[in-house]
């Protein structure tokens, strides 16, 4: 199934964190009880007439609220759907 936003909404899937912090200590998946705010662009929709939407596009990996948007599940697969006034940053 595919999942496409409307309006001015964009489609994020949620970035592993690494596991390996770059001084060489192992983090097990239950130590940080908070997931980072790193997600990949799946989706984005051509935009409302006055939203500019130029600034994402898919494969870029973006910061985003932790409240921000709705969590959705499709395919057993966990997305968050957002405004794109939701997205603080790109990364990279």
């Amino acid at each position: 199934m595919k999942i496409q936003p409307l309006s001015d909404r964009v489609v994020l899937k949620w970035v592993q964190a690494e596991s390996v912090t770059k001084s060489g200590i192992f983090l097990p998946d239950g130590s940080n009880k908070e997931r980072p705010f790193l997600y990949e662009v799946i989706a984005v929709w051509p935009g409302k007439k006055d939203v500019e939407m130029s600034g994402v596009s898919v494969w870029d990996q973006v910061l985003c609220g932790q409240y921000a948007g709705d969590e959705v599940k499709v395919d057993d697969e966990d997305f968050k759907v957002v405004a794109i006034d939701y997205i603080l940053a790109k990364v990279g």
